[in-house]
């Protein structure tokens, strides 16, 4: 797709990928409406942030409706960035933050591509981007939870690509290893390092699969990181 003028949705924009991202989508032109629980340290005109907490469907309509009031409903762009993880053994692990990545994780996706589907049936063209995660194709010790929540997410996007495709929208998931942001402060044992991979490479990878040619779809990409334990 050419990103110029187009408006496109990324959610989660307050750090990490989500604003490594926004900043790339600035420099080709796109006019970007960031959502998240709180703002990024960052501001251009063409960017403007709308307060949204995904896991509350209220507070996505809300987000919504101040996007397309502020930008037009032609939205061919939905990045679904925002998510969390929490680690713990299962036995202990809180029903409170368990639903709450359900929540985030995968509710969020529903109540933000129910919205922006119509428009992009309208102008027979749009991209949705799902962030997963490297947990959305194995297990992870101490992590079902949140596996769970990814391995959703794949299942969603490939049923939604099916049936979006012959509307002219593409569906595409991306599933990251770790990355060098502040996914990991609330895991015990684990922090980020320069072995992980850079948040701007990621965005930088998310783009490319933005700006495919429209008959060329990327359905899934996997990254990693080379070296995650670094030289031998």
């Amino acid at each position: 797709m050419e990103l110029t003028n187009k408006i496109a949705v990324v959610t989660g924009v307050s750090k990490g990928i989500g604003l490594e991202l926004v900043k790339l989508l600035i420099e080709k032109g796109t006019i970007v409406a960031g959502w998240g629980r709180t703002a990024p340290d960052f501001s251009h005109a063409n960017f403007q942030f709308f307060t949204c907490d995904v896991a509350k469907e209220d507070s996505v309509e809300n987000a919504f409706q101040e996007t397309t009031k502020k930008l037009g409903t032609d939205i061919r762009i939905l990045v679904n960035n925002a998510g969390f993880g929490v680690a713990g053994a299962t036995e202990t692990f809180s029903s409170e933050y368990w639903k709450a990545m359900f929540d985030t994780n995968v509710h969020g996706i529903f109540y933000t591509v129910k919205r922006l589907i119509p428009g992009m049936k309208a102008a027979d063209e749009g991209h949705i981007l799902n962030v997963a995660s490297i947990a959305g194709l194995n297990g992870v010790n101490q992590f079902a939870g949140y596996v769970g929540t990814k391995h959703a997410v794949r299942g969603i996007s490939h049923s939604l690509y099916m049936e979006l495709r012959d509307f002219g929208i593409k569906v595409s998931t991306i599933y990251p290893g770790s990355i060098q942001t502040n996914f990991f402060d609330d895991i015990p044992g684990v922090q980020a390092n320069e072995n992980m991979m850079r948040p701007i490479d990621v965005a930088t990878t998310m783009l490319q699969t933005l700006e495919t040619h429209p008959n060329y779809f990327v359905a899934d990409v996997e990254c990693r990181p080379l070296r995650p334990k670094g030289k031998k």
